[in-house]
């Protein structure tokens, strides 16, 4: 895993994750016929993606390689692998009648937020903040709406009708039907951008905490990424400001 790493520096491995993250949000803009085989594709390379550009552990951002193997590591690609499998599956039409969609969902949502989580430990490793940089950062945040919306809709699919939204008559405040896939992915940015527009709401307690928790977590990792990025300018320029004067002394 290590060799594929070196395939696709860190700095084009932001790049891409980024646009895949974007076009998987453009895909869902797109009628349903042609939204759900494009978003299993969609899927099926973020994994991929992921798969290649993050399962390389410490010495993808490292020349010092680990004195024994962290399980962060080891656990990783096993799940990236198997929701590719799965993924496969799934855009097959299943396996001896088993589709695997809620098995899918919870693996991808486990997949993504330890993908998030390790995007921002290589940002953290980072010695100069770049524009490859920033949009792993911002990849980073679009990972973690796509999770949410993942968790929300395996919460929707073990209790139905966790999710309601609000019918075009607002002011009766009747219930539309059950809401899709898309749906509550939008729903899932919502919270997580802490906006809420208020046209989609949970309907149990689950659904209430979960939203709950995405809303905290938006702004936890604007603040912890804001926080290391700041701290890389500010020691550049610390760094550059002790080159100047050292010149200056001789």
């Amino acid at each position: 895993m290590r060799r594929l790493w070196v395939l696709i520096p860190h700095h084009r491995f932001y790049r891409a994750l980024l646009s895949t993250c974007l076009g998987l949000l453009s895909i869902f803009m797109l009628p349903p016929s042609l939204a759900r085989p494009l978003t299993h594709g969609g899927f099926m390379l973020l994994a991929l993606l992921l798969l290649v550009g993050l399962a390389a552990g410490h010495e993808a951002s490292s020349n010092k390689v680990p004195k024994r193997a962290n399980y962060a590591d080891l656990f990783y690609p096993i799940i990236g692998f198997t929701v590719i499998i799965d993924q496969a599956l799934l855009a097959s039409g299943g396996f001896f009648g088993f589709d695997g969609a809620i098995t899918l969902q919870g693996l991808w949502a486990l997949f993504a937020l330890l993908s998030a989580a390790r995007i921002v430990h290589f940002l953290s490793l980072e010695k100069r903040v770049t524009s490859a940089v920033l949009q792993g950062a911002i990849a980073g945040y679009l990972m973690l709406g796509l999770a949410a919306g993942i968790v929300f809709n395996v919460l929707e699919d073990l209790i139905p009708g966790s999710f309601h939204a609000i019918s075009s008559g607002i002011s009766s405040g009747v219930l539309s039907s059950k809401i899709d896939f898309i749906s509550l992915n939008y729903f899932a940015f919502s919270c997580l951008s802490t906006v809420g527009f208020g046209d989609i709401v949970s309907t149990n307690h689950p659904g209430e905490m979960l939203s709950v928790i995405v809303a905290v977590v938006g702004p936890l990792y604007l603040a912890v990424v804001m926080g290391l990025l700041i701290a890389r300018v500010t020691a550049s320029e610390t760094s550059a400001e002790v080159e100047e004067s050292l010149e200056e002394m001789r």
